[in-house]
């Protein structure tokens, strides 16, 4: 129909390349479980994301197959290069030592660890989180990474958000003061990163006490009532 809402953003490519950013998106995510770009790319890159992680969860010849399209090959980078201050807008597609990185060292990630942590959640494996623009254009930028990775940033806030509420209560009871516990917001959000994370309430605890040692909801203890 002429004139309705499109079904995707173009990106201001051509489909090709529009594509191959894409593939490049995703190959980085999958390497390094959480990528920052613009709010465009990140929604874009998201739903091939999504895709790729139901294959990985229907483990067949046919979902590998798929998936060992989308992975992008990377570059080689002689040790000249990797020297260079160039180096660090080079996608980082190749392993440490400089050798082709190819789709076959993301399948077994994708199809084992990735895999397993995603086996009991019916799908939103992916988050994307708005932040400051990161280049002079201020182009809205995000983060776009895997939920319940080792970078999971609303798992490490919601963590932040206890361990400075505990300080603070502790505070107050020592002043003779009423504690007044986590807030519905935090509770909703500690219920959301818990319930499909393994061991969640053991690993959000850990991090609560390593945020506590860290002296997190001192910095306000000055301004308690």
């Amino acid at each position: 129909m002429a004139g309705s809402k499109p079904k995707y953003r173009h990106l201001s490519r051509n489909s090709s390349h529009r594509q191959a950013l894409l593939r490049n998106l995703v190959t980085s995510l999958f390497e390094h479980e959480a990528i920052s770009t613009t709010w465009a790319k990140a929604k874009e890159a998201q739903r091939l994301a999504e895709k790729l992680i139901t294959l990985g969860k229907k483990n067949t010849n046919a979902a590998r197959d798929r998936a060992q399209r989308v992975f992008y090959v990377g570059r080689f980078l002689s040790a000249a290069a990797r020297r260079s201050p160039l180096a660090a807008s080079v996608p980082l597609l190749t392993t440490d030592d400089g050798r082709l990185q190819t789709p076959h060292e993301l399948m077994p990630k994708l199809f084992g660890p990735i895999r397993e942590r995603y086996l009991d959640r019916p799908g939103g494996y992916t988050r994307v989180l708005r932040i400051e623009p990161l280049k002079n254009d201020q182009a809205p930028c995000a983060i776009l990474e895997l939920v319940d990775g080792p970078r999971d940033m609303r798992f490490a806030m919601t963590a932040r958000a206890v361990a400075r509420q505990r300080v603070l209560d502790e505070k107050r009871e020592q002043e003779g003061g009423q504690a007044r516990g986590l807030n519905e917001i935090t509770l909703k959000n500690v219920k959301k990163v818990t319930r499909y994370r393994h061991e969640g309430d053991r690993a959000l605890e850990k991090l609560v006490v390593r945020f506590e040692k860290m002296g997190v909801g001192n910095e306000r203890a000055g301004v308690l009532r």
